[in-house]
């Protein structure tokens, strides 16, 4: 009698076992297959090669990466996004942060984050080379290739940076330093190591991004200078708009970070696409 009770609670140990299994195996989700395309884009006599990598069916969350030398940015949310799924679009520009190209016999640069207005085109081709309408138009044009790639519908454009040490921080947006104008709203914490950073267009993303303890910017969609970046444009246009930066080669740190925001964007985000006043 001992021996048929011992094999049935072994028998019933194995189904419970198995039953568990089972579970973990219906609750386990697979990491995504990423899909890969790569639009090449001619500006002068230069082929800038723009990569678009798909995690997954997931089109409502865009991460663009605009300085090719920001690759621990890349090397993180390529590791969140295989998870998470969404948007990944980069520029290749062999690890360089201007792009340089040549036009009707002369050579321009320009900084591929100050392109998102003629204005910012016009600043950044003087501060790299030197200006003229036909290279303005040129990079105009390159411009929105680039936001014609995101999606209208689209909750959340993640813009994907890394910095140096104590070069540009939460700091920077401090009373009486270089970058106050541009902050609305900042939140330091002072445990955090002030190169690693949330900027944001949104109300809504600034405070939840803070309450979890990064170090947050909300930017003054009205008196922020404009200097032709995507964070301006998208104030401008009322689109929620994050950056996610740390120094470079913090991958996990950067991980940490950008999980944060994923999970704040599935559950309070994904019906807004646009700003509304409110969050402004």
């Amino acid at each position: 009698m001992k021996q048929f009770i011992t094999l049935f609670h072994t028998l019933l140990l194995a189904i419970i076992i198995q039953a568990q299994s089972a579970d973990q195996l219906l609750i386990s989700k697979p990491l995504l297959i990423p899909t890969e395309k790569t639009i090449i884009y001619k500006i002068g006599e230069k082929n800038i090669p723009i990569k678009v990598i798909q995690f997954g069916e997931e089109k409502d969350i865009v991460c663009i990466n605009l300085h090719a030398n920001e690759t621990t940015s890349v090397n993180a949310a390529m590791q969140v996004l295989v998870d998470k799924g969404g948007t990944l679009i980069k520029i290749e520009n062999n690890n360089q942060r201007v792009i340089r190209f040549r036009l009707k016999g002369i050579n321009y640069a320009f900084d591929p984050n100050r392109i998102f207005s003629r204005e910012g085109i016009k600043q950044t081709l003087k501060e790299n080379s030197k200006v003229s309408n036909d290279a303005i138009d040129e990079v105009e044009k390159f411009a929105q290739r680039l936001l014609n790639l995101i999606p209208d519908y689209n909750s959340c454009i993640i813009a994907l940076h890394n910095n140096t040490d104590k070069a540009y921080s939460v700091k920077s947006y401090l009373q009486g330093n270089n970058r106050e104008k541009d902050a609305k709203a900042v939140y330091e914490n002072s445990t955090q190591d002030e190169d690693d950073i949330v900027f944001t267009t949104d109300s809504l993303l600034y405070q939840k991004m803070a309450d979890a303890g990064f170090n947050s910017i909300l930017q003054d969609n009205d008196n922020a200078t404009k200097d032709g970046s995507l964070s301006i444009y998208c104030g401008e246009k009322k689109k929620r708009y994050i950056n996610v930066e740390t120094q470079h080669g913090k991958v996990g740190q950067y991980i940490i970070m950008l999980e944060k925001l994923m999970l704040t964007l599935t559950a309070e985000t994904k019906k807004s696409p646009e700003l509304t006043e409110d969050s402004l």
